[in-house]
């Protein structure tokens, strides 16, 4: 789920930190990576991309690593009620701030 900040021009990585998120390292070009456990352990967990060039944030569920080293593909959900929830939190936060 994509989540446009209107008129942000502040820190990112502060944003995330005040969210629960930490950095990942699996960061694209023009994109920074973090990431909100669900629980002890690396998995599920939320994972964000943000887009700093459109300044949008793109929420999904990470259910599992994936199967193979170096391989991308992995179990994630876009939709749901646990990201919904997750979207309203952070949607909520960035309003009030």
């Amino acid at each position: 789920m994509k989540i446009r900040l209107k008129k942000f021009d502040g820190n990112i990585a502060y944003l995330m930190r005040r969210l629960g998120y930490h950095p990942d390292k699996k960061s694209r070009k023009n994109q920074l990576s973090f990431s909100r456990p669900l629980r002890n352990g690396k998995f599920p967990r939320f994972h964000i991309y943000y887009n700093s060039k459109e300044n949008v944030l793109n929420l999904h569920l990470d259910q599992k690593a994936p199967r193979y080293h170096g391989a991308s593909d992995h179990a994630a959900e876009y939709d749901g009620k646990l990201v919904k929830q997750e979207y309203d939190r952070i949607k909520s936060y960035v309003s009030n701030n």
